[in-house]
């Protein structure tokens, strides 16, 4: 049975859902998004998220779709339609079709385009990958500067994700003048004598959601938190290392580069910080 998803207001088969060719989402990755996971078909951090979509479309001079009253709406009834458990829930919002390929913003009379579909992940939260942690390689950052804004320019990520199959790894960190910025779809950190470290907020790095959490839940825990730059050596160096994403919750990284970090083993911090976002993050889930 196909999923049913959320194209323009209508459910839809997805056999049935269509995107004009014009749409400059499709044309000019002229598009923000946002991942919300689901754990007990209920949401995680939808708050979160939902604000950092308004930032987003305000920093592109891009139109809301609508309220985030009926954006929460639309997840609930995807997740009751899909009969979702645990998963995702995937949203973009585009620029629209304003008719023909032109690099000038349309108008307001262009409505913005709105697709949300879920992904099935079942053992989302018992990913065996976490008790074993995974293995990153360090590419060069060429992305554009405004890696704050969450958009639909995935090119560069997903040749990091090849560029470290190739090499036999799972994912791959980036690096710019010297300093890693993140992951290819995370915030990257590491762990020294008890202390968390990882790269501050800017334009540079994604304001991760689950990051935000993650380090809110640490420091109540009274765990020392340091946000600065890092290099693949002092990472290499660290006695552990990990990465957030909101569908990887705490990921543990075992080695970079060829190096094990640490006993090559996940660390307990990581273990912990896993343990300590899923607890919270269910207790909270709406």
């Amino acid at each position: 049975m196909s999923r049913t998803v959320y194209v323009n207001g209508a459910y839809l088969p997805e056999e049935e859902a269509k995107v004009s060719i014009f749409d400059r989402g499709f044309l000019m990755s002229d598009a923000v998004y946002e991942v919300t996971s689901v754990l007990g078909g209920k949401l995680i951090d939808f708050a979160g998220h939902a604000t950092r979509l308004a930032r987003s479309l305000n920093e592109l001079d891009m139109a809301a779709p609508c309220s985030d009253d009926a954006l929460l709406a639309i997840h609930r009834e995807l997740i009751a339609r899909n009969d979702l458990d645990e998963g995702m829930i995937y949203l973009q919002v585009t620029r629209g079709n304003p008719g023909d390929r032109d690099f000038v913003f349309p108008g307001p009379e262009v409505a913005p385009t709105l697709v949300l579909f879920t992904q099935a992940k079942p053992g989302l939260a018992d990913n065996p990958t976490a008790k074993v942690g995974i293995k990153v390689i360090s590419i060069d950052d060429i992305r554009w500067g405004r890696r704050d804004i969450k958009t639909v320019q995935l090119l560069y990520p997903s040749m990091g994700k090849m560029m470290a199959k190739k090499a036999g790894a799972d994912d791959a960190w980036l690096v710019e003048d010297g300093f890693v910025t993140e992951g290819t779809s995370n915030n990257a950190y590491i762990v020294k004598d008890g202390k968390i470290i990882t790269r501050n907020l800017g334009t540079d790095i994604l304001h991760g959601i689950t990051r935000a959490a993650v380090l809110r839940f640490a420091r109540e825990a009274q765990m020392e938190v340091e946000e600065r730059p890092f290099t693949i050596e002092e990472a290499q160096a660290a006695d552990e290392a990990f990465f957030t994403s909101a569908s990887a919750f705490v990921m543990p990284v075992v080695e970079i580069d060829g190096a094990a970090v640490g006993a090559g083993t996940p660390g307990r911090v990581a273990a912990r910080l896993r343990e300590i976002y899923l607890d919270e993050s269910r207790k909270a889930a709406i």
